[in-house]
């Protein structure tokens, strides 16, 4: 379905944000950015930390957010991220902008600040972690470790059914795609004592493989996940989760 032309107002709105960040974009910022992998075929130069404050001088716009994103500007659509509204976000919207996708941080804020927050989250999980485009399947990956991070009342067998997918893209040797993957298991394994012990074992198995990208995967998590600290946090969270249960 073809996105509507936007309103004159929005049109105007979005044009007073492109301007604003190109008047905030520095050339020191471009440059640590092509630093670390944050290539987009336009850039301003903008933190996030930046975008961040000037996405609370528009508040929550969802048809600015699809203006600003359909701009083409890397900064322009990590601001579409913090101003769009969740709710009014569409299944086919969230495919449009995973497709188009460039680097690891526009995937990442999307998925953190926006798409975890919508009613599709859950679908996308399954269906893009399984895609082929790099972005793509990361953004798979960084829905289930967002939704292990924020989504505190899901239930444990989402985040299971989510371990079989790490278990089954773990041998995907790109980049971001194997720290996607990786991520998604320390978060999950992060969870709960009863998600942690189930993690802590596929990344035993892992671990263990005579493969060079599943064995990365599971040392790596195994550092996280397989301390004391670690299950103390966990042992302490439980009891306090049970002592409030008990006080209803």
């Amino acid at each position: 379905m073809p996105v509507a032309e936007p309103s004159a107002s929005t049109r105007e709105r979005a044009a007073d944000a492109l301007r604003a960040l190109e008047r905030m974009g520095t050339k020191r910022n471009r440059d640590g950015m092509a630093r670390y992998g944050l290539v987009a075929k336009h850039v301003f130069g903008v933190s996030v930390a930046d975008i961040q404050q000037l996405a609370k001088r528009y508040g929550r716009d969802h048809a600015l957010a699809l203006a600003l994103w359909v701009s083409g500007w890397y900064e322009a659509r990590l601001l579409a991220a913090f101003v769009d509204e969740p709710a009014r976000v569409t299944s086919a919207q969230m495919d449009r902008w995973a497709r188009e996708f460039e680097n690891w941080g526009d995937c990442d804020t999307v998925v953190m600040h926006l798409f975890d927050r919508t009613p599709h989250a859950w679908k996308k999980v399954a269906l893009w972690s399984g895609r082929e485009p790099e972005f793509v399947k990361r953004a798979g990956f960084a829905l289930i470790a967002s939704l292990a991070l924020h989504d505190k009342t899901a239930p444990d067998a989402p985040f299971a059914a989510a371990l079989r997918l790490v278990a089954r893209e773990a041998h995907d040797e790109r980049n971001y795609v194997k720290k996607a993957v990786n991520w998604a298991l320390r978060a999950v394994g992060s969870r709960n004592l009863a998600l942690h012990a189930r993690a802590v074992a596929l990344a035993t198995t892992l671990a263990a493989s005579s493969e060079p990208t599943p064995r990365w995967i599971g040392k790596d998590a195994l550092r996280q996940l397989a301390t004391p600290a670690t299950r103390k946090r966990l042992e302490r969270a439980t009891a306090g989760s049970r002592r409030a249960g008990s006080r209803r």
